[in-house]
């Protein structure tokens, strides 16, 4: 397999490749901690992405539901390690109140997961990008910020 790639990409490409993986990828690697501890704890779980913000859910007595909860952060993994999307975000719990119809049905027809059809309470939280970094090879170190305090850096 050919690993190699014909050159660093413009920041603007990688900010579109960025949005592409956003847009079209099912799954992330959602790394949070514990709060008094620090201890790590890393998952994959199925994301939506609204242009914004990325949906995901998990058993409101889990480790990582307990973790978002109480620090408000996480960083998410998207792509393989060639070609990476690393998220740093702010993290909130959505009340019932504020998860809209719309909002479950897209996140179930996207991911093929549906948590309002299991037993186990599921809470949603919203993850908004504060920093952004993409990068494929050694040759894409430089530049990789393309979203810093919530704000593109780029086109």
């Amino acid at each position: 397999m050919n690993t190699q790639t014909p050159g660093p990409r413009t920041p603007e490409r990688r900010k579109q490749d960025a949005l592409h993986r956003l847009v079209h990828d099912i799954d992330a690697w959602v790394a949070t901690a514990d709060a008094e501890s620090g201890t790590p704890y890393l998952i994959p779980l199925s994301f939506l992405w609204d242009g914004e913000s990325l949906l995901v859910a998990t058993p409101d007595a889990s480790v990582t539901g307990r973790n978002l909860r109480a620090t408000g952060r996480a960083r998410v993994g998207l792509g393989p390690t060639r070609d990476v999307v690393l998220i740093e975000g702010a993290v909130r719990a959505l009340g019932e109140d504020e998860l809209t119809p719309e909002d479950r049905d897209a996140f179930a027809e996207k991911t093929g997961f549906d948590p309002s059809k299991l037993t186990t309470v599921y809470t949603y939280f919203r993850i908004t990008p504060q920093r952004l970094q993409a990068w494929r090879e050694a040759d894409e170190l430089e530049g990789r910020e393309l979203m810093l305090g919530g704000r593109w850096t780029v086109r």
